[in-house]
């Protein structure tokens, strides 16, 4: 049982980082019909701006309390990231909007590679150490074990994910964000900007993009030009999980691959006889996509596009 639990919050972890990850694929597909395979890149991005902000933080204002250096590395990672992900909207997907599906999709192959060689130029090539800001002594819950930085995560996780729903379900820029989802020329035509909705939306997707890579970082204490490539693709998978396009999808196609990721890590070897380790648990996600692709094509949460946010 001790197992069980200790799986299970490793997956909560793990899952509330695809997730907010997930909603930046969901949010885009559901306003603009695009899959964003950049996104992971962004994540990166996230993290390695996080952990420059560290590094001048250490130098100029040494003996800062871990909590206020994270959340000074956050809030500078979100602008620095938000900025990248507006500007390859409009450089790399703006003009292609009308195009065929195939050219958006190899173009944001595209933008990851040169996201990722940009980011070796500038960070090198080699893992770099991510600090531990805070306490490496461990909560106990049911016998298993939880870090403060990943107590931090999931409250992180959880405010952004409260955050954004409010923000799609209560304020005007969510109604014009379904509007768009639902019928981008009829949106216009009652006034609604579409271009100013979906920059938006770019926008928030790389914020919470910025939030999971530095918490990514933070939890895992290395980070490195292409960390993004994994998560992003585990990320998509989660979001096909819940229902590509639906937020409440993507909140619970992250948590649910995260948990079976965990728990099949934790188990795989017994499942096995020892054949397979818990080094194998990247096949989890991509099992679960070929399973969701095959019996629920639309996910767990799919609905009509009038519905996505």
């Amino acid at each position: 049982m001790e197992t069980f639990i200790q799986q299970i919050l490793n997956g909560l972890v793990l899952g509330s980082m695809y997730a907010l990850v997930a909603l930046g694929y969901t949010m885009v597909y559901g306003v603009l019909n695009l899959i964003n395979f950049a996104h992971g890149d962004v994540l990166m991005i996230g993290a390695m701006i996080g952990l420059t902000i560290l590094k001048l933080l250490d130098a100029w204002a040494p003996g800062l309390p871990g909590y206020v250096q994270l959340a000074v590395a956050i809030l500078g990672a979100i602008p620095v990231t938000m900025l990248v992900n507006v500007f390859i909207e409009r450089v790399a997907y703006r003009r292609l909007r009308n195009a065929p599906r195939l050219a958006p999709l190899i173009t944001a192959i595209g933008v990851s590679i040169l996201l990722q060689t940009f980011a070796m130029m500038i960070w090198g090539r080699s893992p770099l150490p991510f600090p531990q800001l805070l306490s490496p002594e461990p909560i106990e819950i049911g016998g298993a074990l939880i870090s403060h930085t990943q107590v931090l995560l999931l409250v992180l996780a959880a405010c952004a994910m409260v955050a954004l729903v409010l923000l799609v379900e209560r304020t005007r820029m969510g109604r014009a964000m379904r509007a768009v989802a639902e019928n981008p020329r009829v949106a216009g035509l009652m006034g609604v900007d579409s271009n100013r909705v979906i920059v938006a939306t770019f926008a928030i997707g790389a914020a919470l993009a910025a939030v999971a890579g530095v918490m990514w970082g933070a939890n895992y204490a290395s980070i490195t030009f292409t960390m993004g490539v994994l998560p992003g693709l585990k990320a998509f998978c989660a979001a096909v999980l819940g229902g590509i396009g639906n937020i409440y999808g993507a909140m619970i196609g992250g948590l649910l691959l995260g948990i079976i990721e965990a728990l099949g890590a934790g188990y795989i070897g017994d499942l096995t006889g020892g054949f397979l380790g818990s080094h194998y648990q990247d096949i989890f996600a991509f099992v679960v996509l070929i399973l969701v692709l095959t019996l629920r094509p639309s996910g767990i949460m799919g609905e009509r596009v009038a519905d996505r946010a």
